[in-house]
C-alpha cells in the first residue's frame, strides 16, 4: 500500500502560481512512476502529468504544457507539480497518484494509489 497526501491547493488570481506537493507514504516511493490528474465539477478526471520514477521522463496534457512542471524528490518521498500562468479552466480538484509501472504513464486505469485531492480555484 502507498499513502498519498496532496497539499498546496487553493485560491488564486488568473496569472498565479501554485505548487503542489504531494507525500507518500508506505512502500518504496521510487518503485511507482507517478502523475497529477485534476476533475472540475461535471467532468470526468483527467490526466494532467507525469513522472518516471527517476524523474528523467515526463509527460503533460497539451492543456498545461509549458505553464506546469511535475517533479519529484525521492529523497523526500514528495511529488511536486508547479502551477504557472494559471487559467479560471485550470479550476478543479487536482489528484496526485501512484503507477502500477515505473514509468511515466497517461492513462487513468494505469494508476492504483489514489490522494485524496485539493482544490485548485482560479479566479478570473
Amino acid at each position: 500500500q502507498v499513502q498519498l497526501v496532496e497539499s498546496g491547493g487553493g485560491l488564486v488570481q488568473a496569472g498565479g502560481s501554485l505548487r503542489l506537493s504531494c507525500a507518500a507514504s508506505g512502500r518504496t516511493f521510487s518503485n511507482y512512476g507517478m502523475g497529477w490528474f485534476r476533475q472540475a465539477p461535471g467532468k470526468e478526471r483527467e490526466f494532467v502529468a507525469a513522472i518516471s520514477w527517476g524523474g528523467l521522463t515526463t509527460y503533460y496534457a497539451d492543456s498545461v504544457k509549458g505553464r506546469f512542471t511535475i517533479s519529484r524528490d525521492n529523497a523526500k518521498n514528495t511529488l511536486y507539480l508547479q502551477m504557472n500562468s494559471l487559467k479560471p479552466e485550470d479550476t478543479a480538484v487536482y489528484y496526485c497518484a501512484a503507477a502500477r509501472s515505473i514509468m511515466a504513464v497517461k492513462g487513468l486505469s494505469e494508476y492504483v494509489y489514489w490522494g485524496q485531492g485539493t482544490q485548485v480555484t482560479v479566479s478570473s
